[in-house]
């Protein structure tokens, strides 16, 4: 049961990485492109075409990386379960010392060091699992996690993506407009995530906040500088 939770634990916290990952990526990258763009034209159609473009390319590209990533970590850990069961059928006595020595880090000796070590090496699953956890320091990837990472990450990017659009879609032509509402949107959406993940994990709520809001806002004014200082082409 409490390895169950543990698990659960440890997917909730996935996904809100990926969801964060996702949904700030989209946000700032399409927020930089909109802002360089108003800077230089106000060509609404070249300004949406733009945005729209790097939607859809962003989305999937993130969700891709998202795919390959969580799939690689899931190898990785397949390939060192493989090897660990190899020495702990093959070399016992190696891998015993090794449990041995983590509890010894933690402050065990005499008779508890070898009680807490029996422990471990007479239950083959707890040695097993054991040794991945603290001597390889790796946490099991399941088999759907890669899908589902792509699915959170392509979703909270397309997501993201959106939010510095609708102003644009409101305001119709009036791209300065557009722009600062923009700005004030993106702002006060990145705050909120910063916010949110201040509450699920640790941390200040309104110095997270403040800082997700600085960073990404940050992109947004290069992408803004660039389109000023550079123009659009005649």
């Amino acid at each position: 049961m409490k390895g169950a939770k543990a698990m659960e634990k440890h997917r909730s916290a996935n996904l809100l990485s990926d969801f964060i990952l996702g949904s700030q990526d989209g946000l700032v990258n399409v927020l930089g492109i909109l802002l360089g763009l108003s800077a230089a034209t106000s060509n609404l159609t070249l300004i949406y075409v733009a945005a729209f473009a790097a939607l859809g390319a962003e989305s999937v590209s993130m969700g891709a990386v998202a795919y390959t990533s969580t799939l690689a970590r899931r190898k990785q850990y397949l390939k060192e379960l493989e090897n660990e069961q190899y020495e702990i059928k093959n070399v016992p006595k190696v891998e015993k010392e090794e449990v041995r020595d983590v509890f010894r880090s933690w402050g065990y000796t005499g008779k508890v060091l070898e009680r807490a070590t029996d422990v471990i090496v007479n239950n083959p699953k707890a040695w097993l699992e054991f040794m991945m956890s603290y001597e390889l320091h790796l946490e099991s990837v399941g088999k759907s996690e890669p899908r589902r990472s792509f699915l959170v990450v392509l979703g909270s990017t397309i997501v993201g993506s959106f939010i510095p659009l609708i102003p644009y879609l409101l305001r119709g032509g009036d791209v300065v407009a557009s722009a600062v509402g923009s700005v004030i949107l993106s702002g006060a959406v990145l705050f909120f995530i910063g916010y949110y993940e201040a509450r699920t994990t640790v941390g200040s709520l309104w110095r997270s906040g403040l800082q997700m809001a600085i960073i990404g806002l940050g992109a947004g004014v290069a992408g803004f500088l660039i389109g000023h200082f550079i123009g659009a082409p005649p």
